[in-house]
């Protein structure tokens, strides 16, 4: 563990090691997945400064698309550049694309498995554990004051109770923050830009003053970005035609990437309905299970895409084989769900990066992480509610004694989270398997 006021650079294997494990234990939506990332490179490895990593966050939380992954983009992006990046972000969700792929198979060829359920069973009392953990660290670090509390109280409110759409609150966090640094900063400076912590090494690109944003990387980034987008979408319609459900696929997921704005809770709603009333891949009910296959696997929840995209390929698609089909239809998917996440950190993170040190855009960003706080208690209390209590209605003693180890665990023990999250899933299986009558 790095001592406390330093950030150590990793190097290439380190990082690259570390975005491989993150692909296997990212669960729990975004929620649980930036807790993850927080823990592990801010607090235990000390790769990155509390400043930086919430900096990061907060970009993130602006844009379109599952904003967990462009954080791991953007941390992969700080740590090594372009390929940092595309390694990152690349890993984030690789091992949720097999496993969702896998299990999408075994859903339309067998149906559902009891041991699969279980295994989630007790992952979910992990990931509640890691959730509850991090809203109580990022509190202790922002929440300074009581102008800080109140916006994460309201933040809190909006969601849970008047059901404010979350791009509001942040972008209502940010204005409250900027006008507040004008005349109030130091209530509302609580995240200094120009606190670094001192790197430790050999130099690196690292530093923000070695970060310059420039017009020809701006158009590189499109102009690669484009082809990437458009090139694959015209070879499927030279391939298959502009009706075909290969290309409708693309260019629906396409659209989809374009509007996920607030998670995926937010476009979910989108997504099925297109998919089940619109274009008729999935029925109702299947819809419904593979939300519940992404609930309970690695990777962004939108990850469904892939269980759409199989299952609408594998009963629809003509002229391949239903395995085929369905493998084809999972991966078109996934990629024009993803990819435009990519663009978006390379295109707008070395301008972000200058904007380090600038008094009112900090304002705006302790405004903003401090609501952020209020959003990640909405969503540990919504998931607390579905791990701690059962289908009718009283508590789940297993859950709340297996999420209470693990939590103090993680807070008082340092467990490490490669550990707790697969001997959760274990305890779950036993106790589901050979322990429930």
């Amino acid at each position: 563990m790095t001592p406390a006021g330093e950030v150590r650079h990793p190097t290439w294997g380190e990082a690259v090691r570390f975005w491989i494990q993150l692909g296997f234990i990212n669960f729990g939506g975004p929620t649980g997945q930036i807790a993850i990332m927080h823990r592990e490179l801010v607090e235990r490895r000390g790769w990155i400064a509390e400043d930086r990593f919430l900096h990061a966050l907060n970009y993130c939380m602006l844009l379109p698309g599952p904003e967990a992954q462009q954080l791991a983009i953007y941390l992969g992006w700080l740590f090594h550049r372009t390929w940092g990046g595309i390694i990152a972000g690349t890993f984030f969700v690789l091992p949720s694309i097999f496993i969702l792929l896998g299990l999408s198979w075994v859903y339309v060829s067998f149906g559902a498995l009891p041991a699969v359920a279980a295994l989630f069973y007790g992952l979910k009392a992990a990931v509640l554990a890691i959730v509850a953990a991090a809203v109580l660290r990022i509190s202790r670090k922002v929440l300074k004051n009581w102008v800080m509390i109140l916006l994460a109280a309201f933040a809190f409110i909006g969601l849970a109770l008047l059901n404010v759409p979350f791009p509001a609150i942040v972008l209502a966090a940010g204005l409250i923050g900027l006008i507040g640094g004008r005349s109030w900063p130091a209530a509302f400076t609580v995240i200094r830009g120009k606190e670094i912590a001192k790197t430790v090494g050999a130099p690196t690109p690292f530093e923000s003053d070695q970060i310059r944003p420039s017009l020809l990387g701006v158009l590189q980034v499109v102009l690669i970005g484009l082809l990437l987008w458009i090139v694959p979408l015209a070879l499927l319609a030279f391939w298959r035609g502009a009706a075909d459900l290969f290309f409708q696929q693309g260019l629906f997921f396409s659209k989809a990437a374009m509007v996920t704005f607030g998670g995926a809770y937010a476009v979910l709603p989108y997504i099925a309905q297109a998919a089940v009333e619109n274009y008729h891949w999935l029925r109702p009910g299947e819809m419904m299970d593979g939300l519940g296959l992404a609930e309970t696997t690695p990777g962004p929840l939108i990850m469904v895409v892939a269980f759409v995209g199989y299952v609408g390929a594998w009963s629809n698609a003509t002229g391949l084989s239903p395995v085929k089909a369905g493998l084809l239809g999972g991966l078109i998917a996934t990629y024009f769900t993803f990819l435009p996440s990519f663009i978006w950190i390379f295109l707008g993170a070395p301008f972000i990066e200058q904007t380090r040190g600038n008094v009112s855009l900090s304002a705006a960003l302790s405004a903003i992480t401090a609501a952020v706080v209020g959003v990640i208690l909405n969503l540990a209390l919504l998931f607390g509610r579905h791990t701690l209590f059962s289908s009718t209605g009283g508590v789940d003693l297993f859950a709340s004694i297996l999420a209470g180890v693990a939590f103090v665990g993680l807070w008082k023990g340092d467990w490490d989270i490669l550990y707790v999250i697969p001997g959760s899933a274990m305890a779950g299986l036993i106790y589901k398997l050979w322990m429930v009558p």
